[in-house]
């Protein structure tokens, strides 16, 4: 069986992961997970099925895909028990630290359920503002390793679909879901997350997200979770000043906010208030020049700390804010730092693992497919995350590559593979693997395979 081929933890996990699904299924989970990580070139679903050796039973592995799709949320929270009993409490810190970000993916034909036309993040030489496929808002864990700094681990994520798309999917009797905005389904991927990681680890959880995420209805809704929100703030934002202490008299509840407003422009360009000051960023000691304040913002419903950074190279200046006003600045701007991780989950998902290659039509299937992604990315970070760094750096065949940098996500996944053939070796008889010719056949196969 393909569960053979992995090392024991990692099939322990996966083994775990699918206790949720059908009994009836279960025997594909494993199978399609080994596909994700030996599939080489364009990784279609296909792909994945030749590179695990599924043979006749092909259908039925894309009939799974489609159950799976619609057990992505407990399979999801099996994940996160794993990551958060494998992964020391000392390398969580003292915040447990969210990121929520939206990705696109291209999809090509019409026959591609939930797919529409979408902002396009990264135009390229091509200038193209706009492409068709599918978007999909994910939330990743951001935990500090202490040898290769922050590293996101994806855990969930949810598909988002226009109302115009949706409708398509009604006529034809396919409507998977009621519409959403992403604004919404980022508040639930953050409750669904919080509700855990409170429970389980018992710390403060600040959720970092991009500014197109900072309103009301997530904003709110975090709030109500219990989640301290971290993001960047519109140079043109309503801010109020704190409101005056007063005297109460008669009925009404105290003012909330000040009548005064504040021009964010006017105290970005004082030259007055500026402190420059030491943090920890991108794995470095970093100079930072801020100004910071408390002010009143009615999207966040109150009281919120307010941090500008200054550009000494260029003299622009960035806002961001967070919705506790207690929080140290030094963890905001290093909370804002760490959101990076997300942005390098999405290259790695797309480069890697090939994340949105897959072309499926049925929309629960390409829930699954993009999962199967997500999970088997976390997966390869938890199985190296107590390895040291020389074990992982697959860099033999790159002497010119001599760079002290950390481990990158494919060499963790390649150190993988070359594991997942030693084990398929070591269990063949003794007598078929003695010969000191084949091992060093074995050798050069893997050093080719992998």
């Amino acid at each position: 069986m393909v569960a053979g081929m992995l090392p024991q933890r990692f099939a322990e996990w996966m083994s775990q992961m699918a206790q949720p699904l059908d009994r009836r299924i279960q025997k594909y989970w494993p199978t399609l997970l080994v596909g994700v990580l030996l599939a080489q070139g364009r990784r279609t679903a296909s792909r994945w099925f030749a590179a695990a050796g599924v043979g006749d039973d092909w259908r039925d592995h894309y009939y799974f895909l489609g159950s799976l799709g619609r057990k992505v949320g407990e399979v999801a929270t099996e994940l996160l028990m794993i990551a958060m009993r494998w992964i020391p409490a000392t390398h969580v810190g003292d915040y447990v630290r969210l990121a929520i970000d939206d990705s696109p993916t291209k999809r090509y034909g019409p026959q591609v359920e939930g797919a529409g036309i979408h902002h396009n993040p990264t135009p390229g030489p091509a200038g193209n503002k706009f492409l068709y496929g599918h978007v999909w808002v994910t939330l990743s864990w951001l935990v500090r390793h202490p040898l290769w700094n922050t590293i996101g681990l994806p855990l969930r994520a949810k598909l988002y679909i226009r109302q115009r798309d949706l409708d398509l999917l009604d006529k034809a009797g396919r409507q998977p879901w009621a519409f959403r905005t992403k604004l919404i389904l980022a508040a639930e991927l953050l409750e669904w997350a919080a509700a855990w990681l409170i429970a389980w680890l018992d710390k403060p959880v600040i959720a970092v997200v991009d500014g197109a995420y900072a309103k009301r209805p997530f904003l709110q809704r975090a709030a109500a979770a219990g989640v301290t929100v971290i993001s960047r703030l519109r140079k043109d934002a309503a801010l109020c000043t704190l409101p005056k202490i007063e005297k109460r008299r008669g009925r009404g509840r105290p003012r909330k906010y000040g009548t005064g407003r504040i021009d964010l422009s006017r105290r970005g360009t004082h030259p007055r208030g500026w402190t420059t000051d030491t943090f920890l960023m991108y794995g470095s000691l970093m100079s930072v020049t801020y100004k910071t304040f408390l002010a009143t913002y009615r999207p966040a419903g109150g009281l919120i700390r307010v941090v500008l950074v200054r550009d000494e190279a260029t003299g622009h200046w960035t806002a961001f804010f967070s919705t506790d006003p207690d929080l140290p600045v030094g963890v905001i701007l290093e909370c804002v730092a760490d959101r990076a991780a997300i942005e390098q989950n999405f290259h790695d998902l797309k480069e890697v693992e090939g994340a949105g290659q897959q072309q499926l039509r049925n929309v629960f299937a390409n829930v699954a497919a993009w999962h199967l992604c997500l999970w088997t990315h976390t997966l390869v970070e938890l199985w190296s995350w107590r390895r040291s760094g020389p074990r992982l750096q697959q860099r033999s065949d790159r002497p010119w590559d001599d760079a002290p940098r950390r481990p990158s996500h494919a060499d963790r996944i390649k150190t993988l593979r070359r594991q997942m053939i030693r084990e398929t070796f070591k269990a063949l008889p003794r007598h078929l693997r003695a010969s000191r010719k084949i091992q060093t056949l074995i050798h050069r196969l893997t050093r080719l395979a992998a």
